[in-house]
């Protein structure tokens, strides 16, 4: 495969059989008092309740399965401050391989602990993008590991897509999916996925105002990279590859960016009237509906809830 090698749907359907011994088939859950509200029928694809709380465990979980026992036994790496973390930590100990796993010092001391206790290696660096480059380099000529990129890796996303495809195969009838976008990888999957079973469907990606690379990106025609993020949905801090940003460019329907006010009255509609914890970067799926509802009123709309990890000491309301 050369650098910028794309799934196609055969891919996401050998990846579902894949992984389906050891990720969480997801429910998808729906209100009554928020399809009112919002004058749509929705259907939640809840990825919070994945192994891990997130999504990631769906790319990881397809990445470290096709590695060769020569490559598992050398061991895996990334850098990642957060949920791939995790996912790559529980997919690499299913395989009785060590993760190596490069963290920003300043990372979320939930997800810290979450790592730590799937037994990875942890290596802390200074909070930016080369230092967690620079240090993941370090490991891979100290030890030979494997790298698995969070989002631009053919597997990774092939995996991630896995979410999408069970959601339209439990409800066949939906006319859009709607999810958020960081680097890209879910979203890629997804869009992959749901237009290989049924391509008149609507993909929507979701993305915060305070990290709009992707919608500037996708509105523009032109890749780009480089952008200072703020944004309450930290799974959402990262930036597109050029190759998720060429499978959102060919297959995604629209993008929207959403406020922090309303990622944050989603994220709390959620937790009160649905009684399930989610994270920022899932709300944000939501927030596009409730900011733009003249495009979703009366249609039947799949939501991909991507994660639920929050620190509990630091919820937003």
């Amino acid at each position: 495969m050369n650098d910028l090698s794309i799934p196609v749907f055969a891919d996401i359907e050998n990846a579902y059989e894949r992984i389906k011994p050891y990720v969480h088939r997801t429910p998808v859950m729906s209100s009554s008092l928020l399809n009112e509200f919002f004058d749509a029928q929705l259907y939640f694809k809840c990825e919070n309740f994945q192994k891990v709380g997130a999504f990631k465990f769906r790319g990881a979980t397809n990445a470290v399965n096709l590695l060769s026992q020569e490559e598992l036994a050398r061991g895996l790496v990334t850098h990642s401050s957060g949920n791939h973390a995790a996912a790559l930590s529980l997919a690499a100990r299913n395989r009785g391989a060590k993760a190596f796993i490069v963290m920003p010092s300043n990372s979320p001391g939930v997800k810290k602990l979450a790592v730590a206790g799937y037994g990875a290696d942890i290596r802390y660096c200074e909070p930016n993008l080369k230092a967690r480059e620079d240090t993941a380099g370090e490991i891979i000529r100290e030890t030979g590991a494997t790298f698995i990129h969070a989002y631009d890796n053919f597997n990774v996303i092939a995996g991630q897509g896995t979410a999408g495809y069970e959601l339209l195969n439990d409800y066949t009838d939906l006319e859009m999916i709607v999810g958020p976008v960081g680097g890209g990888g879910l979203m890629s999957g997804t869009a992959i996925a749901v237009k290989g079973l049924k391509p008149g469907i609507k993909v929507i990606g979701a993305e915060p105002l305070g990290a709009d690379d992707a919608y500037r990106s996708i509105k523009s025609g032109k890749y780009i990279s480089h952008h200072k993020p703020n944004t309450i949905a930290d799974g959402l801090l990262t930036t597109l590859s050029k190759r998720t940003f060429a499978i959102l460019s060919e297959n995604l329907d629209d993008i929207f960016t959403v406020t922090e006010k309303s990622i944050i009255n989603c994220m709390r509609l959620v937790w009160e009237r649905m009684k399930i914890i989610i994270e920022p970067s899932s709300a944000v799926s939501l927030a596009v509906v409730e900011e733009n509802p003249d495009v979703f009123r009366g249609k039947k709309v799949g939501i991909i809830l991507s994660g639920g990890n929050i620190d509990l000491g630091n919820i937003p309301f």
